[in-house]
């Protein structure tokens, strides 16, 4: 077997993505900084993107900030998951910034949403703050596309909270409104405010959005493939 190595360019195809990020499992995280000389920070408070990096560099993910798939040559997406030990997922999941003007006769199917959500390589990683951030370990990938039903229950959250923000009632949706998608503010802090339109169609400042999927999503696609597995 070839030794641990990150991918030094994107990989070609599927089986590759999957082959490397099968060999990453069990592997804690301190383990794969150390292998690819990345710094490992004290916690994630100010790193909360760290883990998503680290991998992104074992797997040769090309995307970087842009918003294209991290893997935009085959298509997938690639999304990290803090889990329990009983594998469930502990917070929600981010998708993609939510456009909050220009929306006029957008549509689910070419929609952002669904470009992200199109084939994602899921990545369990142990998430519990009692595991030091350096002990955590990597849990088996998953490669996933929604099933019909899966994107039903997206399109119709997206498709109501669209229409909210079309109809300038950003600032009245809450992250309870959807079953399966979310919107919630988005922003490094409070100041960082960006264009929406108002209850009376009027331009108005507001805190950016993201989309975010909600852990009984989550949580059923990873029982689903993982508890199933034989």
């Amino acid at each position: 077997m070839q030794p641990l190595r990150p991918l030094s360019h994107p990989p070609e195809n599927e089986a590759r993505l999957l082959e490397q990020a099968g060999r990453l499992a069990g592997y804690s995280l301190g383990e794969l900084a150390a292998l690819s000389g990345l710094a490992i920070p004290r916690d994630l408070r100010r790193d909360k993107g760290w883990i998503g990096v680290l991998l992104e560099l074992w797997l040769g993910a090309s995307a970087g900030s842009k918003p294209e798939q991290d893997f935009a040559a085959i298509g997938v997406e690639l999304k990290t998951i803090p889990i329990d030990r009983a594998g469930k997922p502990l917070e929600t999941t981010f998708v993609c910034v939510a456009p909050l003007t220009g929306n006029t006769g957008v549509v689910w199917e070419t929609s952002h949403v669904r470009h992200k959500l199109r084939r994602v390589l899921w990545i369990p990683v142990e998430g519990e703050r009692a595991i030091p951030l350096a002990e955590r370990r990597v849990g088996s990938p998953l490669l996933w596309s929604p099933s019909p039903e899966e994107e039903d229950q997206l399109r119709r959250d997206w498709e109501e909270l669209m229409d909210l923000i079309v109809l300038g009632q950003v600032e009245r949706i809450t992250a309870r409104h959807g079953e399966v998608l979310q919107l919630r503010p988005k922003a490094a802090n409070s100041k960082a405010l960006t264009d929406a339109i108002g209850a009376e169609g009027q331009p108005i400042l507001t805190l950016p959005r993201g989309f975010y999927l909600k852990k009984n999503f989550t949580r059923a696609l990873l029982d689903r493939h993982f508890l199933q597995a034989p």
